[in-house]
């Protein structure tokens, strides 16, 4: 591997262990009020009439009516009200919210807030939903044809369930609106989203609104979308009242009201040839997008892509719907889609191998995607896929194939234990030409003089912080490039009055697409300095790189044909686990993963994204459970709602392969995702060799697995 792997300090290491950083928790502005919102009590009805008791001197309604663009955020689609108007379509809905002083007089205020309603029928689940926001269609080869010609069908439905970010930093805004100059400061993963959402809401130009990212303590997407929501409501109090305004969910009341990961039901039919060859697929993929569309259609667009996996099937036809539920808006969650897909698309694999009589990694070894290969969308994938050398490593570290052959003829002995493997690709950055055509990501780079005849450099870009370590690997990116010690590269916080445009911080493109663009720039930057006089803090040198496109991609948007991503990552999943016969509690004893995400700008930091988002997976696949009642979460705190400690598994092991990126950075690409996608797969086919059982939803809660096998 290259030289810039090797693992440095975090430069956010000290403060953030030491108890130093500052959260917008512990900003406090002059005059500052707080908000609170008003959450409606029920799923789905008509808003007959609000009751809003006298409210004390300096106590102020805020509501739909004061943003005088539109009570619309702007996520994508401009269709989720700030606050309910007319109609409530889910339960937690904002009615208002109450600004003032004091938070406790806030809170009570609102309880005596009530609202009259006409109760409407309410759509809980995917199967009830008749409505959709999106329907796509992608056709891959002659599907129709090879199952007129197929020896056997089979028709399965693979089911995942919501799944909340459980960042530990709940969403947080402060809004001040003073002189006609709009500021917030936020917990978020994309300044210029709020940006945008703030002047469509509110009716100011680019240059009256300022918005900026502060210390930042998890997200997972979770604060890609919501941020746009918490930050109009507070900036509409703000120009209300002309006094700085502070607004800060409690733990339940971001679980009530924030977006999860959509549920999914995923039906799909297999045909397979007299020789028991698979031939085609035809896939059914319908997720919960709640009550607005918001994000969901390119979840949607994202879970379709990759529908098949890891895996190359050559006829292949895709319907991909977005059901329109009374459920809390779906949303942004790591990976992005992928998890559900590849869940079903591995899954089915396994099913497939049982039911043919083949060892699981026998048949999916003869399907996987290979350099020259079409994907669903009919793009290439040019570079090397390296899944030999994947497998021989995870064979090496997890014995899976001997363990494999171990617990299949001890079958039925106790206690119950299975191993089940897993394959997953991950495309990197927006999808199709979203990066040129939509995104349009732009960096700069600025060099000032220091101490002595020294100079720094500061980085400039949106993308921010928020514990993946960007800050560090950016850095260093820059530093490698310029030759430069990594102490004299400046991370400059995400402050859209100061940085540019450089895309969010989301679909695993921070290093990738940004990432190459600094160090574009980054030579560009040295070659200006070398050639000139050097840098002072009056005259400093900058430069920039905007986004270009590969031209040897192509993409259709109108018919999803073509490059759907410029490069993808992989990897490959091994879970062991042991079932207790008497309480169907599953244990994880073994986790193993090899990962081809070219070259890994810091290796610690890569290992640590890789271990966490096998955690996230894990929990997703068996302990985080989350369940509507009437349209409300029944979980609502992290005492009901069960995330995975370090207790829960034995050391999650993980390894590289080296497979340097021709398009990024010293050979890096998308990493921050891959690793949420196979492992939950892994696990359920663990748990299907175990207990001798197809598993077809996750998560398999002890509850779910009895009654599966009694």
């Amino acid at each position: 591997m290259h030289r810039i792997s090797k693992a440095v300090i975090r430069d956010d290491a000290a403060d953030k262990s030491s108890g130093k950083a500052k959260y917008l928790s512990d900003l406090r502005l002059p005059g500052m009020l707080y908000l609170v919102v008003k959450p409606a009590d029920i799923q789905h009805a008509r808003v007959l009439n609000i009751y809003i008791p006298k409210l004390p001197e300096n106590y102020t309604v805020i509501t739909g009516k004061d943003f005088k663009g539109q009570n619309r955020a702007t996520i994508i689609a401009e269709d989720w009200p700030f606050f309910a108007e007319d109609e409530v379509l889910y339960y937690g809905q904002p009615l208002l919210a109450v600004a003032g002083p004091e938070l406790d007089i806030c809170e009570e205020l609102c309880s005596k807030i009530t609202a009259e309603y006409e109760g409407l029928p309410a759509v809980s689940t995917i199967e009830e939903a008749q409505e959709f926001f999106n329907d796509f269609h992608i056709v891959k080869g002659e599907p129709e044809q090879a199952f007129k010609n197929a020896a056997l069908t089979f028709d399965n439905a693979y089911r995942t369930g919501m799944q909340e970010q459980a960042y530990m930093e709940p969403q947080a805004m402060i809004a001040d609106f003073q002189n006609g100059m709009l500021t917030v400061q936020g917990s978020m993963q994309c300044p210029y989203y709020v940006k945008n959402s703030l002047m469509n809401a509110l009716a100011l130009n680019a240059d009256k609104v300022r918005v900026i990212q502060t210390v930042t303590g998890g997200a997972f997407g979770g604060k890609e979308d919501f941020p746009s929501i918490l930050a109009g409501q507070a900036a509409a109090a703000a120009i209300k009242t002309g006094r700085p305004v502070k607004v800060v969910l409690d733990r339940r009341l971001d679980m009530q009201l924030t977006p999860k990961r959509h549920p999914s039901l995923i039906q799909i039919r297999t045909a397979v040839d007299q020789e028991g060859q698979i031939t085609a697929m035809d896939i059914d993929c319908r997720i919960d997008a709640g009550a607005y569309q918001t994000l969901s259609a390119v979840v949607l667009e994202r879970a379709i892509f990759i529908c098949t996996g890891a895996y190359n099937i050559k006829n292949v036809h895709v319907r991909g719907r977005t059901m329109k539920t009374n459920h809390i808006p779906s949303g942004a969650f790591r990976g992005f889609g992928g998890p559900q897909a590849h869940f079903a698309a591995d899954m089915n694999m396994h099913f497939l191998a049982h039911t043919l009589g083949i060892p699981p990694l026998e048949l999916k070894k003869k399907y996987l995607y290979r350099q020259g290969d079409h994907s669903v969308t009919n793009g290439t994938f040019r570079d090397q896929i390296k899944f030999n050398e994947m497998i021989e490593k995870i064979e090496e570290a997890s014995e899976y194939s001997s363990k494999w052959e171990e617990y299949n003829r001890k079958a039925g002995s106790r206690p119950y234990k299975g191993v089940g493997i897993s394959f997953a690709a991950h495309g990197g950055a927006f999808t199709g030409s979203g990066e040129q055509d939509i995104i349009k990501s732009l960096v700069r780079l600025s060099a000032e003089s220091a101490a002595s005849d020294e100079y720094i450099v500061r980085v400039l870009v949106s993308n921010v912080e928020m514990g993946q370590g960007a800050s560090t690997t950016l850095r260093k990116i820059v530093a490698e490039a310029m030759h430069l010690p990594l102490e004299r590269i400046i991370f400059n916080q995400s402050d859209t009055s100061e940085v540019p445009d450089s895309g969010p911080t989301v679909a695993s493109r921070t290093i990738m697409i940004v990432g190459k663009l600094l160090h574009d720039a980054a030579k560009d930057l040295l070659q200006k300095i070398d050639s000139g006089p050097l840098p002072t803090k009056e005259k400093p040198i900058e430069t920039g790189k905007r986004y270009v496109h590969p031209q040897e991609f192509e993409w259709d948007e109108s018919t999803f044909t073509g490059d759907a991503y410029p490069g993808y990552s992989w990897s490959v999943n091994v879970v062991e686990v042991e079932v207790d016969p008497l309480t169907y509690v599953t244990k994880v004893i073994g986790s193993w993963a090899v990962y081809d995400v070219g070259t890994p700008i810091d290796i610690q930091i890569v290992k640590g994204q890789m271990q966490g988002g096998t955690a996230q997976s894990l929990g997703y696949a068996y302990l985080e459970k989350m369940e509507m009642s009437n349209g409300r979460p029944a979980q609502l705190s992290f005492t009901d709602y069960t995330i995975p400690t370090t207790l829960d598994f034995p050391d999650l092991q993980c390894r590289f392969i080296d497979n340097p990126y021709r398009l990024g950075p010293y050979g890096a690409k998308a990493a921050g995702e891959l690793p949420n996608i196979g492992p939950a797969a892994a696990f359920a086919a663990a748990v299907s060799q175990a207990t001798g059982t197809i598993i077809t939803a996750i998560p398999v809660t002890p509850e779910k697995l009895e009654a599966e096998l009694r």
